[in-house]
């Protein structure tokens, strides 16, 4: 590829918009689900499968499950929050910030879900 094409390249990839949320991962079979926050979106479901499909996520019980309930069939992914990365300062703060939120409302831990307890996160 020459340095031309590279450039405008690179040149389009820094203009695609970077969304930050949290996302679920919800057991189809027995209704638990997983919620976390990510730093960017794009692609997000795609490395979580592969992550599960290795063997590789860290998340024992979710990945237990995963194999157990043959994989990505069992399971479906949904963001619930999206925000525009672009401005933000502290991601690391501000991820934490929009998952609080939804781990209050979706308890995410216990018989519900994958999640520990909030508390135990921070």
């Amino acid at each position: 590829m020459d340095k031309n094409k590279r450039r405008e390249l690179v040149e389009e990839y820094k203009k695609i918009k970077v969304y930050m949320g949290v996302a679920q991962i919800k057991n189809k079979v027995n209704g638990k689900i997983y919620i976390d926050s990510y730093p960017n979106l794009k692609n997000k479901w795609f490395t979580l499968q592969m992550q599960l499909d290795m063997g590789k996520f860290a998340n024992a019980e979710l990945q237990k499950e995963w194999k157990e309930f043959g994989g990505a069939d069992a399971f479906e992914y949904e963001v619930l929050e999206q925000k525009d990365a672009e401005k933000i300062t502290d991601i690391r703060w501000e991820m934490k910030q929009i998952l609080k939120p939804w781990f209050q409302k979706l308890q995410p831990f216990g018989d519900r879900g994958y999640n520990k307890p909030l508390k135990e996160i921070n």
